[in-house]
């Protein structure tokens, strides 16, 4: 189980970044006070169009920045994200597409790199390899540099070694983006593979089928808030809507509506 508390996290921003944000503010609020709980068997979709702070909210999850003020619990331990990060990233997995693996390296190579830098022995590197080489079908490209890799097959040998250490949470910012068809079934069949084994599992998103297909619970982003958590029946309930997508865009239009009328 995973709980997130309270989470802000604000930005600096330069000049260029407020020209191109069109803003006289120097700070943006990317995440604000966002909360949300994920359990063991659960696929929870944090959905929100680009810059809602879903990005930044997985980092901070995930230990790769740190939130200016809340917290992050694991386990019934409720071991603290922030004050011993060092023991909460043995329980993660976290794969973005903006993290790339190096061209003159194989997939075989990566694989033992990362099993070792997580202290797996040979014996459980080699058991986990077997498991999700061939899961992915990456045996025949073991051994082939991954500057000579197609993109899908890229994006499969990064969640394989991003499983290497068979972690607990498992968190992916936009698993399918710039995947063909094939491949993003792939991974999202592999996906619910996990989650029926007893995996917590994070995805960000702003592709409403997916997140209607795959998700057990949505919270919706929006602005660096969270603006409503719940099974996709009950945010179509919510919202008298009869698809994800229309309610999503009702949410959005309130949202905007109602910081229209605080200014």
């Amino acid at each position: 189980m995973l709980k997130v508390e309270n989470i802000t996290k604000t930005y600096r921003l330069g000049k260029k970044q407020m020209k191109l944000e069109n803003t006289k503010d120097s700070h943006k609020v990317a995440a604000s006070n966002v909360s949300f709980e994920v359990q063991e068997r659960e696929i929870f979709g944090l959905l929100g169009p680009n810059g809602a702070g879903k990005t930044t909210t997985l980092r901070c999850i995930s230990t790769l920045i740190k939130p200016d003020s809340g917290d992050v619990f694991i386990g019934p331990d409720k071991i603290s994200v922030v004050n011993d990060e060092d023991k909460a990233r043995g329980y993660f997995s976290f794969l973005t597409s903006e993290l790339k693996l190096e061209d003159h390296f194989t997939p075989n190579y990566l694989f033992n790199f990362f099993g070792k830098l997580y202290g797996l022995d040979d014996a459980t590197i080699e058991k986990n390899k077997e498991k999700l080489f061939n899961r992915f079908g990456i045996n025949e490209f073991a051994e082939v540099k991954v500057s000579q890799l197609s993109t899908g097959m890229k994006q499969k040998t990064s969640i394989a070694v991003s499983l290497v250490h068979n972690p607990q949470i498992i968190i992916f910012d936009e698993p399918t983006n710039g995947l063909d068809i094939l491949t993003a079934r792939t991974v999202t069949d592999y996906l619910e593979e996990l989650r029926d084994e007893g995996k917590t599992i994070i995805i960000s998103t702003h592709i409403m089928s997916l997140a209607s297909k795959l998700c057990d619970r949505i919270g919706i982003i929006i602005d660096g808030k969270i603006r409503i958590i719940g099974s996709l029946k009950e945010i179509l309930e919510k919202t008298n809507t009869n698809d994800l997508e229309e309610a999503f865009f009702i949410i959005y239009k309130r949202v905007k509506e109602e910081d229209g009328g605080a200014n």
